[in-house]
């Protein structure tokens, strides 16, 4: 269990790393120090869970035999299953992304296919430790479930920062004005911050698994710039000293208290009135909150070391809007903004409901 939550851990730092340092350095090896993080998480989840699930097999551990289930003629914890699936996918990926790096240079996009498979076996690692904790914390003693939910509440949070790196070219300051980010938000987030939330039982779960992903990346935007990098590849528009940061998170966690604060409110009513009033007060709450925090973000009094938007890429242009603090419209018209938002809404409720079952099923988990 603890090794899973160390290669969760590596593989969080380490992809925000390689996107640092893709940013700042460009791509100069394959066996950079991020590199080497990020497929520890795989190399951990593999061994770790590999010996869990041989182990229960042949007997080493006879108390998790019990609560395992079986699989390809193999006993052991569901979790265990889905990190080493996940493990096994991200060392897939390696020698995919190294092949895609030598024939096409350096990324355009995060979405590249090599990049998906990372993601997705990242992903995998961070559902199959949940699940794993969730099997110790579901059979403890309520007077051993305080670590536990901690746990878990820390692997949720990692989650959701793995989410938003996926989210990182639809979520810039310079498209907060626009629906596409409302509709990304409501597409990555609702989902993972009410089934951890729900499954952990803690009154303010949800305020705490955004709190961790805000707090993950505020301490990467203090802490790399402290480091000194330069660029290996061109064109270079701007002159790079320091590692450069993620952008500062969204504010999440304040819809995330707005549903905690909501839910023992409404929770005798059906469940789709509850995903629908919740998909509401989410896709509000953030608008209300997010909107006037990313025009601050565009003025010279975020400018500074702590909100981070000083800092630009080697790539960036001084004419994007970006450089300039200026919003993109994604949306050409008023009416294109609405439908967006219209269909944000939607999607949000969506997510809503099947964050509410998945922490129903969660609460569940035993095995």
């Amino acid at each position: 269990m603890w090794a899973s939550v160390l290669a969760v851990t590596s593989a969080v730092i380490g992809v925000e790393w390689d996107i640092s340092w893709h940013r700042s350095i460009g791509r100069d090896a394959f066996w950079t120090p991020a590199h080497v993080a990020i497929y520890a998480c795989g190399v951990i989840a593999g061994i770790c869970c590999g010996y869990l699930i041989l182990a229960t097999t042949f007997g080493a551990l006879p108390g998790l035999r019990a609560a395992s289930v079986k699989m390809w003629g193999f006993r052991g914890p569901l979790g265990a299953f889905i990190s080493a699936w996940g493990g096994v996918a991200m060392l897939t990926s390696a020698p995919f992304d190294n092949w895609w790096h030598n024939a096409y240079g350096l990324d355009v996009k995060i979405l590249s296919p090599p990049h998906m498979v990372l993601a997705l076996g990242i992903n995998s690692v961070i559902l199959g430790a949940l699940i794993l904790v969730l099997g110790f914390f579901n059979r403890a003693e309520s007077d051993h479930q305080g670590l536990l939910r901690g746990l878990l509440l820390y692997l949720g949070g990692s989650s959701l920062t793995m989410l938003m790196i996926v989210c990182l070219e639809y979520s810039s300051r310079t498209l907060m004005h626009s629906a596409i980010f409302y509709r990304t938000m409501a597409i990555a987030v609702p989902a993972v911050l009410v089934a951890v939330g729900r499954a952990s039982g803690h009154r303010w779960g949800e305020t705490i698994v955004a709190s961790v992903y805000m707090a993950i990346v505020c301490g990467l935007i203090w802490v790399l710039p402290l480091f000194p990098a330069e660029p290996k590849l061109g064109p270079v528009y701007n002159k790079v000293t320091q590692f450069i940061p993620p952008p500062f998170p969204i504010l999440l966690a304040i819809p995330a208290l707005a549903l905690d604060l909501l839910w023992p409110r409404v929770e005798s009513w059906k469940k789709w009135t509850q995903a629908a009033v919740g998909g509401v007060v989410f896709l509000g709450t953030l608008l209300l909150v997010q909107w006037p925090f990313s025009q601050f973000l565009m003025t010279s009094a975020a400018a500074n070391g702590f909100f981070g938007t000083i800092y630009h890429d080697y790539l960036t242009s001084p004419r994007s809007f970006e450089s300039r603090n200026l919003f993109f419209a994604w949306e050409k018209t008023p009416t294109q903004f609405w439908e967006g938002m219209a269909l944000a809404l939607a999607i949000a409720i969506s997510m809503m409901r099947i964050g509410l079952a998945g922490g129903d099923w969660m609460r569940r988990v035993r095995r």
